[in-house]
């Protein structure tokens, strides 16, 4: 019986795959990846004349297709497909994703679009899943097919936009403005905005602040909400729900206009209102959908990064009630890192870091010194020099400051920092004995404010040095005890005053 089903058993269709783009490495990347399927006949070409030649040999099921290639992009080559067959299914790829492009391409017909460095894996599974769809297409009668095709077609640019609006906004870091700026250039880009206004609501004041303007088709529309939109957005506030206005007779709001809530936990944060661009219609029901999409998408955004911000301070106020406790104990600590985490923060800007890394190095320069907890007042506050067994428990507290943060998720990063910020360039020092670059970048610039403030202040057991002497003991030690661009760096802070 087994033999007889195996005998009798059809051998699945081989689906015919374009891969299309001018850099030899990825295509072979991609190809390697189908090539592991047995269900696939890969074709490849390195530009988009080369493809449509393929393409008008051989009809293809789906072709991957990168955008930025010379001769003819990869938008053209999407256009010139969809005139030959439009059941070919198309993803776009790119290593220079902007939002402009990205909602052309899927308005033009594309199935997906995937911004380089993917995972290879998921384009595999995007392939599978776009053949599969045509297959159950392809098993229907032809009209069936059309009607279906055209609906599934429209269906996938409705859910690949809206999943682009999505992700766009899910992958935005750094403040509220941020959010605010992308929200309204993805809707003007989106539904052909000529105009887009972002408004928040002062519920106390009961007035609208504008936020963001941009006006695009240069029709009269100023900064200052006007009374006849103020009106509309108060409705919006009133009914929380975005309304959809169409008044050819106001220049204002004519042709079309669209105003939708931003909301936190039911409360209206602001209202985005998008104007038609003028001479290309009216908003619809999909235009609606679309901002939908992205308000509440934002909404949400902003709500977690509220969310985030409270269990954020709410960690920080806990720990630093410890570094507080060390305070007590030792008033030099709490000065001590002000000063550490000024001059560390001044570093790092001097340097150029990016805004996340200067404040992952705040918090540790805050907290750099909480390990010290678990060390005895006889030796924390020792006026003498210490012994070797006590400076031996002094070098414990950096790993003990990672232990003590070592639950928080939040600080997987500022941890590392703390626990390697006394480890030398030269490899003496702890507590792991790292040496040059496997030293934490941060970690090596808070090594050098550490060893400055304490140059420079009083301690129990010797007078602070002068400004210039600890400067010139910063520049013996650079390349030996601390990194010498980040010493470089400090330098010219105080040569540049």
């Amino acid at each position: 019986m087994i033999e007889a089903v195996c005998a009798g058993k059809v051998a699945a269709r081989r689906y015919k795959i374009l891969v299309v783009d001018d850099y030899t490495p990825s295509r072979q990347i991609i190809i390697d990846a189908l090539n592991a399927s047995e269900n696939y006949d890969i074709s490849e070409a390195e530009n988009g004349i080369e493809a449509m030649k393929v393409l008008q040999a051989r009809p293809q099921d789906l072709v991957i297709s990168d955008i930025m290639m010379p001769g003819m992009s990869g938008m053209d080559l999407l256009h010139h497909i969809h005139e030959i067959d439009p059941s070919v299914c198309v993803i776009m790829i790119t290593a220079f994703p902007a939002i402009d492009l990205s909602v052309t391409a899927m308005k033009k017909g594309a199935v997906d679009f995937l911004i380089k460095p993917f995972d290879i894996n998921d384009l595999i599974y995007k392939v599978d899943l776009y053949l599969r769809e045509k297959e159950i297409l392809n098993k229907k009668g032809a009209f069936a097919v059309e009607t279906d095709r055209a609906r599934l077609i429209e269906a996938g640019k409705d859910l690949s936009l809206q999943s682009f609006i999505y992700d766009s906004v899910e992958t935005i870091g750094g403040d509220n403005e941020q959010i605010f700026q992308r929200m309204v250039d993805l809707a003007v880009r989106i539904v052909d905005g000529g105009f887009c206004g972002l408004y928040l609501y002062d519920n106390d004041e009961r007035v609208f602040h504008p936020r963001i303007i941009r006006n695009c088709d240069g029709r009269g529309m100023t900064e200052a909400i006007p009374p006849v939109l103020r009106e509309i957005c108060e409705r919006v506030v009133e009914q929380k729900e975005a309304v959809v206005i169409h008044a050819e007779e106001d220049p204002l709001i004519g042709p079309s206009f669209i105003c939708a809530p931003l909301k936190i936990r039911e409360n209206v944060l602001g209202v985005l209102c998008i104007r038609k661009r003028r001479n290309r219609g009216i908003f619809n029901a999909k235009d609606l959908q679309y901002i939908l999409t992205l308000t509440k998408r934002s909404s949400l955004n902003l709500e977690n990064k509220v969310l985030y911000e409270s269990i954020y301070a709410n960690v920080m106020d806990t720990f630093k009630s410890l570094v507080a406790s060390i305070q007590i104990r030792d008033s030099y600590t709490e000065e001590h890192s002000k000063r550490v985490t000024e001059m560390a923060v001044k570093i790092a800007q001097a340097m150029k870091c990016p805004e996340e890394d200067i404040e992952s190095l705040r918090i540790a320069s805050i907290l750099h010194d909480i390990g010290k907890i678990s060390v005895p007042d006889s030796v924390l506050l020792k006026p003498g020099r210490l012994t070797d067994d006590e400076y031996a428990v002094i070098k414990k507290h950096p790993e003990a400051g990672e232990d003590i943060l070592s639950t928080v998720l939040l600080f997987d990063r500022v941890r590392t920092v703390i626990r390697h910020h006394h480890e030398r360039w030269d490899g003496e020092g702890y507590p792991r004995g790292l040496a040059g670059r496997s030293i934490p970048f941060l970690s090596r610039i808070l090594a050098v404010a550490d060893a400055f403030d304490a140059m420079t202040n009083n301690r129990p057991y010797r007078k602070a040095l002068p400004l210039s002497t600890a400067l010139e003991e910063l520049r013996r030690n650079g390349g030996r005890q601390f990194d010498q661009q980040i010493v470089e760096a400090t330098l010219s802070l105080f040569s540049a005053s």
